[in-house]
């Protein structure tokens, strides 16, 4: 059973990594392309001790096709990586850099 958490009492403390408005807009935009598509059909988005996570999922069923996470802010700011399968396969100084990898990713073959 889910757990509810207020956001109002996390928003204010150090260390709190979330994703700003335009950051959610530019994921999602590419999300609805590639749902327009037929590729992805999920999304999740999780808010984890370690950053900000945006899930795509194929199937609603399956375990994630990719995972973007916004890590916690450094002296260069935030960090942003690409996971599958549980492995990090790029990370990015920018969103920017993750849009443009998720982008040339190679798509699956239609049936």
């Amino acid at each position: 059973m889910a757990t509810l958490i207020r956001m109002s009492e996390y928003r204010d403390q150090p260390g709190f990594v979330h994703f700003e408005r335009g950051e959610i807009t530019q994921l999602l935009t590419l999300y609805a392309m590639r749902v327009a598509s037929g590729e992805w059909r999920d999304y999740a988005i999780d808010v984890r001790p370690d950053g900000a996570v945006f899930s795509v999922f194929r199937h609603a069923f399956e375990r994630p096709l990719y995972t973007v996470t916004k890590s916690a802010s450094g002296p260069r700011g935030s960090t942003w990586s690409i996971a599958r399968s549980d492995r990090i396969v790029s990370r990015f100084a920018c969103l920017a850099g993750v849009l443009a990898a998720l982008n040339r990713a190679p798509r699956p073959l239609a049936p």
